[in-house]
């Protein structure tokens, strides 16, 4: 097993765990909640969540499910971050682009060959996910979507009181709505989310790169809100906008500015 560097996680596990972080906000759980609707302890879900312990896959996919996620990217994330702990090595590099590096360019840039491993794991996992789907069937019927709307966290605001908050801290990622989806064309890919529970909409991205941001506009006018990547443990995770009031049948538009150049790309959805 491989030594934690002095000051931090190696990367691999400091993106799985920004991610299951991610994840677990959006189920507005505690670790108790976790606890009882998942085949883990509180205890073990600390370790997992504070990168003390390499959690299991099967944990991985228990709450990418609770968080009504999909497995496949932090299920590749896993597979990485196991080959580090285990000393096996990963089969590419997996290191965040140094910030020269940034300025290769996507396609052909040093971030292909993250993506690139991250694929491959996925196809990999791909051959045991019918057999995980079996195994979850019939676990706790009140975290699937006929569940009692008492599992649900109430959300912490309401349309304008969203306006410019973050969606995961505002219980509002719980049970959203994917308007659209786009996929650059450097590889990001990119979400317009919406929550009718709390009338409001936001964008997200993944895949990225330092430097990157997306920026969220509403179609009346109102106020924009963007992130930006600012390390290699985001570039690996869900990033998100703050929030905008999105009334039924107004337009939110997301626009993505990507460091190494080649264009701002817009797509909008009506709500």
């Amino acid at each position: 097993m491989t030594s934690t560097p002095p000051g931090g996680l190696p990367p691999e596990r400091a993106r799985l765990v920004s991610a299951l972080g991610e994840l677990r906000t959006g189920t507005g759980l505690s670790l108790a909640a976790l606890a009882a609707k998942t085949t883990f302890s509180k205890s073990s879900w600390e370790r997992y969540l504070n990168g003390k312990t390499l959690p299991p896959d099967q944990a991985v996919r228990e709450l990418c499910r609770l968080a009504g996620e999909p497995e496949g990217r932090c299920v590749a994330l896993w597979e990485l971050a196991e080959a580090e702990w285990s000393g096996r090595g990963a089969p590419a590099r997996t290191d965040p682009p140094a910030a020269g590096e940034a300025e290769a360019g996507r396609p052909g840039g040093g971030g292909g060959a993250v993506l690139a491993v991250i694929a491959s794991v996925c196809a990999l996992a791909a051959g045991g996910l019918s057999v995980v789907l079996v195994l979850l069937v019939g676990q706790s019927a009140d975290s699937g979507p006929g569940a009692p709307s008492s599992a649900v966290p109430s959300p912490r605001c309401r349309a304008a009181g969203c306006e410019g908050r973050s969606p995961m801290q505002m219980k509002c990622g719980t049970d959203p709505r994917t308007l659209a989806s786009h996929r650059t064309a450097g590889g990001a890919h990119l979400e317009l989310r919406y929550s009718a529970r709390c009338g409001a909409g936001w964008a997200r991205m993944w895949s990225t790169r330092i430097g990157d941001s997306l920026e969220l506009n509403a179609a009346d006018g109102g106020p924009a809100h963007s992130a930006r990547i600012g390390d290699g443990v985001a570039a690996q995770s869900y990033v998100y906008t703050p929030m905008t009031e999105a009334r039924p049948g107004t337009t939110i538009q997301a626009c993505f500015r990507p460091v190494a150049g080649g264009g701002r790309e817009c797509f909008d959805a009506r709500v």
